[in-house]
């Protein structure tokens, strides 16, 4: 039982907010009347994220936390679309009318789409025009031309200025807050929040603003809020501050600051001291996992796949060491789209790190915490039965018309999680098989069905009863089920048909294997691939929607 009960904190994730009332200076397309500022659903079904209907998502979540008399809420890292100006000042506005009209209080962190660098960086997007139409817009203005429009607002600003727009939701002092701090001390002023970084040779020295802070927003809870945001510098002649100087953050986190930010460890070991010796329950948070938030359960990718963005995006061994010392006990990462809890201890020490899941990725939903001194109970809330925007869709099927191509399911979604499950199978063919896959083994299966596999696998021993919905189900179909189950875990298996997951579970038994002693050859593929989509099983149907993460007198994990 819970006992000396806190104030509940909302933590929502990967918002990823596209402002669909922006005007950048172009005609917009426009839809029952309604001028919209339209992505494309060709740049849609190439991106992990979808654009358009994060507007509709972060209302919906912001709702939810209102209805549910929750005052704080942690906007874990990209909170906007890509750090534009125009959209993070748009942002503001929607959290300070929650503020002022609710009391709610936001306490931010900074994601790798939401500032860049020292001194930011351009942005160039295509949005429809009149019939679907594509027209580029630009914040760099020597693109501009025929087919793209000039607008400045769609520039990312990097540190400090980019936390100007955020600055009243936690990245600064405020009179209400009981105690504030940074790394570096009590002041909050930008010069004062410093630290050196070098290229690897050594040739470039760059100074740049840490945004970690630490929050005491009413008594007892401590919100950690952790800027592993991590810009490293390259060796060579850049221009000052210049994007190209620094390798993008996006597949840094956890593993770049260990070496460009050793100071924030010795932060957290600090911080983590003084709550269990002032009692307070502390909560650390950062954009990037801690702990890989599959926990294992993609072993096979690197195999099949190579160095994808998960694989690249995966903590070593050394951060969890690091933080297990420092003694830290619970962390909150997003970043990767990911629903997971992952655990590790060392004597008797551990530390648990919930992934939280993404407002526009399936599957949609973010998080609850309740914590109190003793354990911290967290649910999840998911978002898959909001309604879905006609007047959306309606603009895609007039981008695919003028395309002459045939229109996606996704236009005419039942709701939202089942538009993004549509979502994830266009990402299919679209991405995963043009990025990722290799080239023969897309070549040999995209177009085949399930009993086709199996027929090449070797069908001795097949039970019959999958026979009827393997011969019919396409094999895209079990694949983008396997990335849904990989992103989803638990949350996944309510929207996969069970008559496919039973199809799933025997197919893994029947033939997956481990990865390991790959020859590259199509059977060798698949069987890892099947046997990957078992692991996948298991973590799903071993997890859970709500867990509590007991603080005393070991840190222990119960699911519910």
């Amino acid at each position: 039982m819970l006992t000396r009960s806190l104030p509940s904190v909302a933590v929502i994730a990967d918002a990823h907010f596209h402002d669909t009332a922006a005007d950048f200076g172009f005609p917009r397309i426009e839809i029952d009347g309604q001028q919209i500022t339209m992505r494309s659903w060709s740049d849609t079904r190439q991106s992990t994220r979808v654009f358009n209907e994060s507007a509709d998502a972060l209302h919906a979540a912001l709702d939810e936390v209102q209805r549910r008399s929750i005052r704080h809420v942690v906007l874990l890292g990209d909170y906007t679309d890509d750090g534009q100006r125009t959209t993070t000042e748009t942002l503001k506005g929607i959290l300070q009318l929650h503020s002022d009209t609710y009391g709610t209080a936001f306490y931010a962190l900074p994601g790798n789409h939401d500032i860049f660098g020292p001194r930011g960086r351009h942005h160039t997007k295509e949005f429809l025009t009149e019939n679907g139409r594509g027209l580029s817009v630009s914040s760099d203005a020597r693109l501009a031309g025929e087919h793209a429009v000039f607008n400045d607002g769609m520039y990312c600003e990097g540190y400090p200025a980019g936390l100007s727009p955020m600055a009243a939701f936690g990245y600064f002092r405020r009179p209400d807050y009981l105690h504030w701090e940074t790394p570096f001390g009590g002041s909050d002023a930008p010069q004062d929040r410093l630290y050196d970084v070098r290229s690897p040779g050594g040739s470039n020295v760059y100074q740049l603003m840490d945004a970690s802070y630490l929050v005491e927003p009413e008594p007892g809870l401590w919100l950690l809020m952790i800027d592993a945001n991590i810009f490293e510098p390259l060796d060579g002649l850049f221009e000052t501050g210049e994007e190209a100087a620094f390798t993008d953050s996006t597949s840094g986190g956890w593993n770049a600051l260990l070496r460009s930010k050793p100071f924030i460890m010795d932060w957290i070991a600090d911080v983590s001291r003084r709550a269990q010796a002032l009692g307070k329950t502390l909560l650390a948070f950062s954009h990037y996992p801690a702990l890989d938030p599959f926990d294992g359960a993609t072993g096979a990718e690197s195999t099949l796949f190579g160095q994808t963005n998960v694989v690249r995006r995966t903590p070593r061994k050394a951060v969890e060491d690091a933080l297990v010392q420092a003694g830290l006990s619970v962390h909150f990462s997003g970043h990767l789209h990911v629903e997971g809890v992952t655990r590790r201890a060392v004597g008797d020490r551990s530390l648990t790190n919930i992934a939280v899941p993404s407002l526009v990725a399936f599957p949609p939903a973010f998080k609850v915490v309740h914590p109190s001194l003793e354990a911290i109970a967290i649910e999840t809330v998911e978002m898959s039965a909001l309604p879905v925007n006609g007047r959306i869709g309606a603009g895609y099927a007039q981008e695919t018309t003028l395309l002459r191509e045939d229109p996606d399911p996704a236009f005419t979604a039942d709701n939202y999680g089942a538009f993004l499950r549509s979502h994830k199978r266009a990402l299919v063919r679209h991405r995963y098989f043009v990025k990722e896959w290799p080239p023969g083994i897309v070549a040999a299966i995209q177009d085949q069905r399930v009993a086709d596999v199996i027929g090449l696998l070797d069908s001795k021993n097949w039970q019959p009863s999958g026979d009827t919905l393997s011969a019919a189900l396409p094999l895209s179909e079990l694949i983008a089920d396997w990335y849904c189950l990989r992103q989803g875990a638990a949350l996944a298996l309510p929207h996969i048909e069970a008559e496919r997951l039973l199809l799933y579970r025997a197919l893994a038994k029947r033939f997956g294997r481990e990865p390991d002693n790959h020859d590259g050859s199509l059977v060798s593929f698949l069987r890892i691939f099947l046997g990957a989509l078992g692991t996948f099983l298991d973590r799903a149907e071993n997890g859970a929607r709500s867990v509590t993460i007991e603080l005393s007198p070991r840190h222990e994990l119960l699911a519910v």
